[in-house]
């Protein structure tokens, strides 16, 4: 896999939220695809923080505003920080959503973030990002540190924020946001903003992006396959029978392939495109059938019955209750044996 984060899920559980064993089961913690984390992976440098897996270097003080502010606030507050040269450095930033994201752990709660972390003063609530949501461009998206999940807010609301800096080693990729929108959700200039849209931090796409070749769909940018028709089951599923119609894909080789898996919520997310709503793919992606909601491989460590769902119509990331019929299914390999 390219471009892609392991979620750090380890345990597999059952639609009761019983641990089982992985092995034969499907779900994330078997596979346990994406890049891999390093032993170690943060590095403290005084008041910064390096992760050892995105090269990308955070402040220590996880609540370096004291207090929740306004999305503007949180830009404004960080102009701040770089002309008093914090931590000696003059390049701070608000992080896009897939930078935030990348802090996430989907085996810890309340904080989702990996053990042994050594940043203080984590609040478990919203923290706000520099993206902007394209399904309401006067709202921004947020991750919860809680228990990870990612979702838009009000511009005006108040929120925590986090400082990012550096380019990173080119293992995260670029949200796909071009564009700068103020709190009104009006186009502005992206000059100086320190918005996504200016920024656009992350490994560049690839153009074209997505190859098809009969039913199947390779994406260039992190070298997985999906299935071309995003609704294999044509109807929605609970999570036992999204992962139950995996198993009868492979048993039929579905367009000739015969191992298919449920997709972890990483992922999933990987391919939003956050210029774009109602879907949250590309402008003339190459699939058909889409739905709003997809059941990710990945369960949810907040609590252990429900699983990580992306929301593919806003291109958010939640969590569905495991026995519900709430979701549909989107197959996803790799162009190698995971």
């Amino acid at each position: 896999m390219r471009h892609l984060l392991q979620t750090g899920q380890r345990g597999c559980y059952n639609s009761k939220g019983l641990e089982v064993p992985c092995a034969g089961s499907g779900q994330d913690g078997e596979y346990r695809i994406g890049e891999a984390w390093p032993e170690n992976r943060f590095e403290v440098q005084g008041e910064v923080v390096r992760d050892n897996l995105t090269g990308l270097q955070w402040t220590e003080d996880a609540n370096i505003g004291g207090f929740p502010v306004s999305w503007q606030e949180a830009l404004d507050q960080i102009k701040v920080l770089n002309k008093d040269g914090y931590g000696g450095f003059g390049d701070w930033r608000l992080p896009d959503r897939r930078e935030l994201r990348s802090l996430m752990s989907y085996q810890t709660r309340k904080p989702s973030l990996p053990v042994d972390h050594p940043f203080r003063n984590v609040f478990l609530g919203w923290y706000w990002t520099s993206t902007s949501a394209a399904i309401h461009p006067d709202y921004a998206w947020s991750v919860h540190l809680e228990g990870a999940r990612m979702f838009y807010g009000q511009k005006d609301q108040y929120y925590l924020f986090w400082p990012v800096r550096g380019t990173g080693n080119g293992l995260l990729p670029a949200t796909g946001a071009d564009r700068c929108l103020d709190e009104s959700g009006q186009e502005s200039p992206c000059l100086g903003s320190g918005q996504d849209g200016e920024v656009q931090s992350g490994f560049p796409w690839p153009q074209p992006r997505f190859a098809v070749e009969g039913a199947l769909v390779t994406d260039k940018l992190t070298d997985l396959v999906w299935a071309r028709g995003a609704n294999v089951t044509q109807q929605i599923v609970t999570w036992d029978e999204a992962l139950q119609a995996i198993r009868e894909l492979n048993r039929d080789g579905y367009g000739g392939v015969s191992n298919w898996r449920l997709p972890n919520i990483n992922e999933l997310e990987s391919q939003v495109d956050c210029r774009s709503h109602s879907p949250a793919l590309s402008v003339g992606h190459p699939f058909g059938e889409t739905q709003e909601g997809y059941w990710s491989s990945t369960t949810s460590f907040f609590e252990t019955d429900w699983a990580w769902v992306l929301y593919l119509h806003k291109g958010a990331c939640g969590v569905g209750y495991k026995p519900g019929k709430t979701f549909h299914v989107w197959p996803v390999t790799s162009l190698q044996e995971p």
